[in-house]
């Protein structure tokens, strides 16, 4: 037997080892629930940036969807808004003729005729041009 098994064996029945033996084994006890405990909180925290990620994911996808939707009615928008300027040019167009055969009129005649002005929609494109009753009266 060697002098650690016999002072091991030794402690066993010894009263001034048996204090020492009993804190390690309550330190041991201590270190395992400890380092439980720290596995868990792990993986509780694990488990939290799990979920988080899957939080952030799903936002991400919503606001993605979103800016999707929005971009999709701003081309619309801006399609509806390119035929809206093209036929305010055209019946822009279609009034200085009208003007123009209006002054031929009042030139041949010799009588006042009231000509519209003629808007520019480029220049105030939020201002609904309102035209004269002279230019209903001739269509």
């Amino acid at each position: 037997m060697s002098a650690r098994q016999a002072a091991s064996s030794g402690s066993d029945n010894d009263p001034r080892y048996a204090n020492v033996d009993e804190r390690k084994r309550k330190r041991m006890i201590s270190n395992r629930d400890s380092a439980r405990r720290s596995r868990m909180r792990k993986q509780k925290q694990m488990e939290d940036l799990v979920n988080e990620v899957s939080k952030l994911q799903n936002e991400n996808n919503q606001l993605m969807q979103g800016i999707n939707v929005a971009q999709q009615r701003y081309l619309e928008m801006e399609s509806a808004n390119n035929v809206l300027r093209a036929q305010a040019m055209e019946l822009t167009e279609r009034l200085r003729s009208l003007n123009s055969v209006l002054q031929i009129v009042e030139d041949v005649s010799g009588l006042p005729v009231e000509i519209p002005e003629i808007p520019d929609p480029l220049f105030k494109p939020w201002a609904s041009p309102v035209f004269s009753t002279a230019y209903y009266d001739i269509c």
